[in-house]
């Protein structure tokens, strides 16, 4: 177990990524997991979920109606959109992304790093 950190977290990464937020989760909290960039495997104990009472949320997207998609999209477009979004994003050329990938593997890049292949 980690201090409490987050209410919250939706991982893209899976495998040891994972189970650090499970274990820095705050109590009542929940991780939704939507992808295995790292791994498929999930090195944890069930602390997290018996101890926090953390849940582990999985997101089928890949079976997801087209039309529920489309009203979603809306939403993160319009009501739903965070109003410093901007502030989130990182954007560099394919030259200017070594520094933002060490960033990322020290856990020091915050938001995303868009690349502009042009």
């Amino acid at each position: 177990m980690l201090r409490e950190r987050w209410a919250g977290a939706i991982d893209t990464v899976g495998g040891t990524t994972l189970a650090t937020l499970l274990k820095a989760t705050k109590r009542g909290g929940a991780v939704a997991s939507t992808g295995l960039v790292d791994s498929a495997d999930l090195p944890t104990s069930v602390f997290p979920f018996i101890l926090r009472g953390v849940s582990l949320l999985g997101i089928d997207s890949g079976f997801t109606p087209t039309k529920l998609r489309r009203e979603i999209w809306n939403k993160l477009a319009g009501v739903w959109k965070l109003s410093q979004l901007d502030q989130l994003t990182i954007d560099c050329t394919l030259e200017g992304l070594d520094p933002e990938i060490d960033k990322i593997l020290a856990g020091g890049q915050r938001g995303r790093v868009v690349v502009d292949l042009q």
